[in-house]
């Protein structure tokens, strides 16, 4: 009997003092691994990217996949008729690569054509004229003049050029099946065309995403057989696919019988700029992103410039104090966002200024520790509102290499319009540029001489795909977020998460969201953020507003080797999706 007691505690102790093979310290587990890692906002576009990594391809073979994919998924931010920006790491070369693909202006277009301003001088006009309707603003969001010229097709290819290795047929091939066969449409995507009504405007867009004048219905299937066809076009004749022969002529036929502007010439010269990413140097961490004409990536760095000189790590992750230095480090990124970010092909952008110690050191001396700022003291260096329907997805291949891609179409569905006959869903990006440069709101916003309108400008964006090196200039964290200007919000909580306390990347993820814009007072937070920490922030000062939730990053966090995915559960249908090594 004193044997069977014994036994008996041998056998409790060596249970309770067993350790897992895995620690899970979070709630919020990530999906763990040593191979190919995808994570996208939608699971069907995970599975393509996984596939292609199967098959042979690298990181960059699964990035163009899963960009063309979610055009069938994701339509309202996925697309082919938008633009965005990437980042590629080739682990060969050790060597980071940014990629833009932003929309451009037409480079025909002007005020008077926009606008439909009937102008009695002999020179265009380069401002808003006094008295102008202000109604007639919406041409910029709805409708066949909205969309500026497409960099997504492009965008993708570039990156396979430079960087893949399948061949571009073997990429799509999977994707054509997609289309053509159709997906099933979830209960997400159903609400969101439910709640679109400009694409109850555009018949074409009707046509493919109504029946019977009713959203289509969770469960069906929606096939899109247009779209298919135009993939089999890139697949076959690469950007020409795209930007000269049959689909061109149908997106130009289209424009010219709808009032648009996007021409030929558009279209055949529209060119992608392979660019240095801007770093900012974080905690013995280098933290890459996309610079000019992406506003959100000197918005992040700045805000991690002025953190620098905070020790965080002596606060707990949701404390008072980090919420607030937070919110503040945020409203001077955005003060340096609004002050002189734009095209650089068109605006020589004071990015080293911008990022400078000094600048930093100025910034950072007016923030107090126990009181909100003014905005009268943070002071533009010298010298709008965005879609939240963007999306971002993360890859690494088992070689190491590794993308960071946020795209967009502006608003949720773009414009509103289709293309007849290609299944391509335009963008509104020209209501990104502005048409009153000079001015100043009531608030006292002013607005960067360098995204004022001209033909051919890339608008400001504050999409930032982000990659993390350690102080071994190992790859640490792939992220990124949708979420128009709150995207540099989601993408600094999640970072601060992982190297300020060392959070695994699950829970760093969902830790509540503040966001804290300039000139602006208040502070809008996530409704998880609790209810002391909200009344504390009112008491200093930050006249707090609940908001609905912020961003949704795709992040892999690689640890000792080891891969953590994790997909933002603030939208649904996200998903991590890993390679099967045989």
């Amino acid at each position: 009997m004193a044997f069977f007691r014994l036994f008996l505690i041998i056998l409790f102790n060596s249970t309770i003092n067993a350790r897992s093979y895995i620690d899970y310290e979070s709630p919020f587990h990530p999906v763990v691994g040593e191979s190919g890692m995808v994570v996208t906002q939608n699971y069907l576009s995970s599975e393509i990217g996984i596939e292609i990594l199967n098959q042979g391809g690298n990181a960059v073979d699964a990035a163009v996949a899963v960009g063309f994919s979610l055009a069938v998924t994701l339509p309202r931010a996925g697309n082919l008729g938008g633009g965005g920006f990437m980042l590629v790491y080739i682990k060969e070369k050790d060597e980071i690569f940014y990629i833009d693909y932003r929309s451009s202006s037409p480079l025909n277009s002007n005020l008077e054509k926009i606008f439909d301003i009937v102008n009695e001088t002999d020179t265009p006009y380069e401002t808003i004229p006094e008295g102008f309707n202000l109604e007639k603003f919406e041409v910029l969001s709805i409708g066949y003049k909205a969309p500026a010229v497409p960099g997504t097709v492009a965008g993708l290819l570039e990156a396979h050029a430079n960087f893949g290795k399948l061949p571009l047929k073997q990429i799509l091939d999977p994707v054509i099946a997609q289309a053509r066969n159709g997906i099933e449409v979830t209960y997400d995507l159903s609400k969101a065309i439910e709640s679109t009504p400009r694409l109850l405007k555009d018949p074409e867009s009707k046509n493919i995403y109504f029946k019977n004048n009713k959203a289509v219905k969770e469960f069906s299937i929606l096939k899109l057989p247009d779209l298919a066809n135009t993939l089999a076009l890139i697949a076959e004749n690469g950007k020409d696919g795209f930007y000269r022969g049959e689909t061109a002529k149908k997106i130009i036929d289209s424009m010219k019988a709808n009032g648009g502007l996007i021409s030929y010439k558009d279209l055949s010269e529209y060119k992608v700029y392979i660019r240095k990413p801007i770093v900012a140097n974080y905690r013995d961490n280098k933290v890459f992103t996309a610079g000019p004409p992406s506003g959100g990536g000197i918005t992040l760095l700045t805000a991690l410039n002025i953190l620098s000189n905070f020790d965080l790590s002596k606060y707990q992750s949701n404390s008072v104090m980090t919420y607030h230095l937070i919110s503040e480090a945020l409203r001077r990124g955005h003060n340096n966002r609004s002050s002189e970010v734009g095209d650089p092909n068109f605006y020589k952008v004071p990015v080293d200024d911008l990022l400078s110690n000094k600048r930093t050191k100025e910034l950072s001396k007016t923030i107090r520790l126990n009181k909100a700022s003014k905005a009268s003291v943070v002071k533009p260096i010298s010298i709008q509102n965005e879609s939240r329907d963007t999306t971002h997805y993360s890859i690494i291949d088992s070689d190491g290499n590794a993308v960071s891609n946020t795209y967009t179409l502006g608003a949720s569905f773009g414009s509103g319009v289709t293309i007849p006959g290609t299944g391509i869903l335009m963008n509104n990006q020209m209501n990104n540029l502005m048409f009153r440069s000079g001015d100043v709101s009531k608030e006292g916003r002013r607005v960067s001489i360098g995204n004022r309108f001209k033909p051919g400008k890339r608008p400001m964006s504050t999409m930032a795909p982000v990659m993390v090196f350690n102080s071994n200039n190992d790859l640490t964290l792939i992220t990124g977020s949708p979420g128009g200007s709150y995207i540099p919000a989601a993408i600094l909580r999640v970072l601060t998460g992982v190297i300020d306390f060392n959070l695994p990347i699950g829970e760093a993820t969902m830790l509540p969201r503040v966001h804290k814009d300039w000139p602006y007072a208040g502070i809008d937070y996530e409704k998880t953020l609790s209810s002391d920490i909200v009344n504390s922030l009112d008491y200093i000062g930050h006249k707090t507003s609940s908001n609905k939730t912020m961003g949704s990053t795709q992040s892999i966090h690689i640890v000792d080797g080891i891969r953590y995915g994790y997909s933002d559960l603030r939208r649904p249908n996200a998903a991590v999706a890993i390679q099967k090594i045989n």
